[in-house]
């Protein structure tokens, strides 16, 4: 590794699948840097070494994909919305001070302001499926929006239970059985569940919603869900995967080589052409 170039990685185990190197080195490439962006497959085992010599290897910072990011959250200094989600995904310096962050609140908003906009205007209710760490995302990103009153609907009523201890009162646990006669008074419906993501069984509800209601999948292959399609189908407005990973990556970027990357068509379309092989 050259001393001089300025380098990023994702760490994960495995790592193979991720768009990050896609997303950022396109970006690398797009702004005339002098810098890189790699994988870096790491064991849980060897994962608190391999961050205590991050710096060492030249690397400015890191994405943390699975199963690092709680790892990720106590080897460093999370910054509040890290701390309220629980897991970290992004690691950077402040001098000799490894910081990190959770960026999936921030990609989960600016994919809706971007794919929807207005999505939040004179929102109070919504409906998140999902009692994982990407709701936990999902969840802070609302009541940091404002919403009043979200439903958290998850098939273990504990867990969902777990998330009111967590975010307070805004947070209403419920189980599974009860998500359609929740849907109806909903303006956004998020699925933050594996449910409908290649490999996996279809997120199968029935979108009882109102017209002016907002859909959103985390979930970016396939490309169009089976809750997207169903959406589009109702001419509800919906935000896909897709847009949430690559507003995700934009705040890491910045942190790393100091210039602010735009989510654009172009970079969207050569993501969604990786993910069509």
């Amino acid at each position: 590794m050259r001393q001089d170039l300025r380098a990023a990685c994702v760490i994960g185990w495995p790592a193979g699948h991720s768009r990050s190197p896609l997303i950022h080195n396109y970006w690398i490439k797009k702004y005339g840097l002098d810098a890189e962006y790699r994988r870096e497959e790491v064991t849980a085992e060897k994962f608190a070494s391999f961050i205590a010599k991050l710096r060492d290897k030249g690397y400015a910072g890191a994405n943390v994909t699975l199963p690092h990011k709680e790892a990720a959250l106590a080897l460093s200094k999370p910054d509040d919305r890290a701390e309220a989600v629980g897991a970290s995904n992004t690691l950077w310096f402040e001098g000799d001070t490894l910081c990190s962050t959770n960026t999936d609140v921030e990609g989960f908003l600016a994919n809706l302001d971007s794919s929807v906009p207005n999505w939040d205007r004179g929102l109070e209710t919504a409906v998140v499926l999902g009692a994982g760490g990407a709701a936990r995302a999902v969840v802070y990103a609302l009541i940091e929006r404002g919403v009043e009153r979200i439903h958290l609907v998850n098939r273990s009523f504990e867990r969902a239970q777990t998330f009111r201890k967590r975010f307070g009162p805004k947070v209403h646990p419920a189980r599974w059985t009860e998500m359609t006669g929740l849907l109806g008074a909903a303006r956004l419906v998020v699925n933050a569940t594996t449910l409908g993501m290649s490999g996996q069984r279809d997120l199968d509800i029935n979108l009882r919603c109102n017209d002016a209601a907002v859909v959103a999948d985390l979930v970016y292959d396939p490309l169009e869900t089976s809750l997207i399609k169903a959406a589009r189908a109702r001419g509800l407005r919906a935000a896909d995967g897709l847009g949430m990973l690559l507003h995700q990556a934009v705040r890491g970027f910045f942190l790393w080589f100091g210039v602010m990357p735009e989510v654009t068509a172009e970079l969207r379309a050569l993501v969604e052409a990786d993910l069509r092989k």
